[in-house]
């Protein structure tokens, strides 16, 4: 499965050389979550559970920021694969300047709301003082992620997947260092706990914004113009939107949905919230294959269906889905079997690890539902089909899983492990509807770019 690059840059696109590159960039972007929760819990358990509770509305915020850097990253794929190279570097910097907007209005958020959004999540004592600490300093300056994500989107679905990934290890290796400096008070520097962690995410991303600026106007031929930043065209909005806002939504759904997750299992004590905070750290490396593959062929899938080629998109997505959930058990036997020392690595208490122990023992069931979702869905947007996972997300996650979780946590008594046994119905729920939905080629009708190469109106 392959697509050829634009412009001096030909070369062809393949699924390993578009992947391989967006799995070590997804790993270090998980590796600063698992570096946060590690150093944090060598300071206390109470640390773990807030700042965890906090990354919930961190990360809602960054999928509200996905409506503008994902829809942008989907049209300005298919504008490629039909040659219309000024019009997708028009979308770039219209996306650039839209996500700062968005951005710029969740911090200010943030910055007034801090104490409403965490009490709001029954926490308390020292659990609420480290998740507010936390949430006021990497809230407020979300707006910097929001330029991160339309860069970083629109470098890579160019085909430079390569380039953002070594911007996210540079980014990784200046986080790491300012955790290990400002939470234990090293190299001088204050001894800042919880707060040290949160700015040290904040300066490590402030540079990734410069380096990410400097990349954009280094790889790609069709320069970004200043007055495409301030030049707002209302057709190339109304199809950034049409992606960006449902893909965004089913994503705030599941998102919506983990927070009610979250709530539950407040009731159950504060183990079970640690415990359930280093978990979701240890699988998320279960999915990470099948979050690369997915994202890769996505990127694929946009340019072959922009060209018209779709017999090429649908069977390159089976063979794409067959790699990742090849990876997935792979990686999924690798976090069973040694569950346990995983869970130390973070914690000695044996509570704490018994619970996480449990249920991680149940991702087998979670981890190849969740394979289907990511790869299959990642494609149907790309195809310009966003609206249908929004629906199954409706149907699936809010009126299925949330009511199944708290039957299995409050009157079966189950626990954490109810949490994830219904969650692993959802996944699979979702999952056999989605292939069904690639299977039946309904997402044709979906293509954003048509034959009308007339320039599309601008809002003055």
């Amino acid at each position: 499965m392959s697509v050829t690059a634009v412009g001096g840059q030909e070369k062809k696109l393949s699924l390993f050389h578009l992947t391989w590159p967006i799995f070590l960039e997804l790993f270090l972007f998980m590796l600063m979550g698992l570096t946060d929760t590690f150093m944090l819990s060598s300071l206390s358990d109470d640390a773990v559970s807030g700042v965890g509770a906090a990354n919930q509305y961190i990360h809602i915020a960054i999928l509200v920021l996905e409506v503008v850097g994902n829809g942008a990253a989907i049209v300005v794929s298919q504008y490629l694969g039909s040659k219309r190279y000024i019009e997708a570097a028009k979308i770039s910097g219209l996306a650039v300047s839209l996500n700062l907007l968005v951005g710029l209005g969740l911090s200010v958020m943030f910055m007034l709301f801090t104490n409403r959004l965490m009490t709001a999540m029954n926490l308390q004592g020292e659990v609420l003082a480290h998740a507010e600490a936390y949430l006021s300093i990497v809230g407020g300056a979300i707006f910097l992620q929001a330029i991160i994500n339309s860069l970083a989107a629109v470098i890579r679905v160019h085909g430079f997947t390569k380039q953002t990934m070594f911007v996210s290890l540079g980014m990784n290796i200046i986080h790491v260092v300012g955790n290990y400096a400002l939470i234990f008070g090293k190299f001088g520097l204050p001894e800042l706990g919880v707060q040290g962690a949160a700015i040290s995410s904040v300066g490590s991303r402030l540079i990734a914004v410069f380096v990410f600026f400097w990349l954009l106007y280094r790889v790609m031929e069709y320069k970004v113009e200043f007055r495409y930043y301030i030049t707002w065209t209302r057709s190339y909005i109304t199809k950034i939107l049409n992606i960006g806002l449902p893909s965004a939504f089913e994503q705030i759904l599941y998102q919506g949905c983990q927070l009610v997750f979250l709530y539950y299992v407040t009731h159950l004590g504060t183990e079970a919230l640690a415990a359930r905070q280093y978990a979701v750290n240890i699988s998320m490396f279960s999915y990470l294959f099948a979050l690369a593959i997915g994202l890769g062929t996505s990127i694929i899938t946009g340019r072959l269906v922009g060209a018209g080629n779709k017999d090429e998109a649908y069977k390159g997505l089976w063979r794409s889905l067959k790699w990742a959930f090849l990876f997935t058990i792979i990686m999924v036997a690798v976090v069973m079997t040694f569950r346990f020392p995983l869970m130390r690595l973070f914690t000695d208490n044996e509570a704490i690890i018994e619970l996480g122990a449990s249920v991680l023992l149940l991702a087998f069931m979670l981890e190849t539902g969740r394979t289907f979702n990511i790869v299959i869905i990642n494609s149907l947007r790309a195809s310009g089909d966003a609206k249908f996972p929004v629906l199954m997300a409706a149907l699936s996650m809010v009126m299925m899983s949330l009511p199944l979780g708290y039957f299995l946590v409050f009157v079966m008594d189950l626990g954490l492990v109810g949490v994830w046994l219904a969650i692993a119905a959802d996944e699979w729920t979702r999952g056999i509807f989605m292939a069904l939905r690639w299977k039946s080629r309904a997402w044709e009708r979906h293509a954003l770019v048509d034959d009308d190469v007339q320039p599309a109106p601008e809002i003055a």
